[in-house]
């Protein structure tokens, strides 16, 4: 590369971020994690239900965990590209406003399917596009937030995955009833979001003297970060692994679970309920482990308390499957991933191994999200039906979810 000065683009943030660019951020993200999660919690089954009925759980895991590779391919991929672009629009915002465009196709692929095959590309299509765009709006994040308020900051990015989720539900449950029509509502919000983000903020061009090595065995190279020589990235990526392949286990199936085990007369009334005591819970969790973390300037207590609580919701639903369980599990499940989400963004970013390829390092972090989307359904499936059923289910959970916490301990950069 050429240039004796860091970029503007490289150059460590030093000034707060302002309200309404972190509105816009979070409106985005809301869109991104609805137009993820409203399928795979409602559209997703019903539609897997309706195409094979007796074999739904396989037809559900094989298209959540094809589109999951895609996905897992697709971040550090179009994470890599955006620290290369040298676009007038900035590094980001094309590939986000791509991204976006890409998963619309895909809802909108999904609403006209008819069969499995044509589930399998329409999804791949959904991960291939947000799986980018959840890289590029990530980096964001130290593109231009200063690490003193990267918790505020990232308990809010928390928020918005829960909001997604919630808003998702509702807008396919209550407001969009039919099945084609909550897709193409889950497209329209996805794009919307993005478009005011790219339209709305300032993306730091990176100056078109400034090559990282652009050759194919040299990105190829680029896209493996060593453990050995950064060890605190690798131990704060397991620990984010562990806690995502915790959660999918223990909330991918669960419209299932309230029609199989609970036995529930409304599985999307109450699947909607469950979601709603969720999102009150992870909102309080994000604002206030937030602030305090960094005010206090620690991050990996918060974590581990968050680790004990979310454990802690998987063992209510090991111990009982019913109903009331189910709602008392839910704000647990909620308020933790909410304290977790709080610090989680913050750690990840203070571990990055180099400013100029920050998109591409967690694009390669958020294969942590996406892993377990392969691995969660596959897993699930075998478990249902050989090794305790919903019980077992949850039991799994709890453990990855307790095992994140001896990860987050090893890693030594962060208080």
């Amino acid at each position: 590369m050429t240039g004796t000065r860091t970029p503007d683009a490289l150059a460590e943030p030093d000034v707060p971020v302002r309200a309404g660019w972190v509105s816009l951020l979070f409106g985005a993200n809301i869109g991104l994690w609805l137009g993820i999660y409203a399928p795979i919690q409602v559209l997703l089954p019903e539609q897997a239900e309706h195409l094979d009925a007796a074999d739904k759980e396989l037809v559900f895991g094989i298209v959540t965990g094809v589109g999951a590779v895609v996905a897992l391919l697709t971040n550090p991929l179009v994470g890599l590209a955006s620290d290369r672009t040298r676009s007038r629009f900035g590094r980001r915002h094309p590939w986000t406003l791509a991204g976006a465009l890409c998963g619309a196709l895909g809802l909108v692929v999904l609403a006209l399917a008819p069969n499995v095959a044509v589930m399998v590309v329409g999804w791949c299509l959904v991960q291939a596009g947000l799986g980018g765009m959840l890289a590029t709006l990530t980096s964001a994040v130290p593109d231009r937030v200063p690490v003193g308020q990267r918790a505020r900051i990232g308990g809010l990015v928390g928020i918005s995955q829960m909001l997604g989720t919630v808003l998702g539900a509702v807008l396919v449950t209550v407001l969009v009833t039919s099945l084609p029509g909550g897709y193409l509502a889950c497209a329209a919000v996805v794009v919307l979001g993005a478009a005011a983000f790219v339209l709305r903020t300032r993306d730091i061009a990176l100056p078109r003297d400034w090559r990282p090595a652009t050759g194919f065995r040299a990105v190829l190279r680029e896209l493996w970060v060593s453990p050995r020589r950064h060890p605190d990235f690798a131990w704060a990526w397991g620990c984010h692994f562990l806690i995502n392949l915790g959660n999918a286990l223990g909330t991918f199936f669960l419209l299932f679970f309230l029609k199989d085990a609970v036995h529930h007369p409304d599985p999307d009334t109450g699947l909607l309920i469950m979601m709603g005591l969720y999102g009150v819970a992870l909102v309080i969790g994000g604002l206030v482990v937030g602030p305090l973390s960094d005010r206090t300037g620690r991050r990996k207590p918060f974590v581990l308390g968050a680790v004990v609580v979310m454990a802690a919701a998987a063992v209510v639903l090991v111990l009982w499957q019913t109903w009331p369980a189910a709602l008392a599990a839910s704000p647990l499940l909620g308020v933790g991933f909410g304290a977790y989400w709080a610090v989680a963004l913050a750690i990840l970013t203070e571990v990055l191994p180099a400013a100029q390829d920050r998109a591409k390092d967690l694009g390669v972090i958020n294969i942590a999200n996406a892993l377990p989307q392969v691995i969660a359904p596959v897993s699930a499936t075998v478990i249902l039906a050989e090794l305790g059923g919903y019980p077992g289910l949850f039991a799994a959970s709890a453990v990855a979810t307790l095992a994140a916490g001896a990860f987050v301990l090893r890693v030594r950069s962060v208080r």
